[in-house]
């Protein structure tokens, strides 16, 4: 049976590296990259935000604009029933 010390020989360089590095690697540095990464994450979302700054008219506006139900449109229909380039 081969010991870990044989796998690790006939392992490629690249696998033995990594394997080193994260037998290296310390509890606390793996989780100083955790939280790093969700605070990157969070910032990401935070920043992905828009704000909209309206005053009761305008807000009002906005809502009734959200609620109104969508003008008609054929151009989505017609898109819908052509032949794709790929069948043609």
């Amino acid at each position: 049976m081969p010991t870990e010390a044989s796998k690790q020989a006939e392992a490629p360089a690249e696998e033995r590296h990594a394997s080193t590095v994260n037998v290296r690697m310390s509890a606390t540095m793996r989780s100083e990259l955790i939280e790093e990464s969700a605070r990157r994450h969070a910032v990401d979302i935070w920043l992905d935000q828009c704000l909209f700054v309206l005053n009761e008219k305008d807000f009002a506006e906005f809502e009734a604009a959200l609620d109104r139900p969508p003008r008609p449109n054929d151009e989505p229909r017609a898109l819908l029933k052509k032949k794709p380039l790929w069948e043609r």
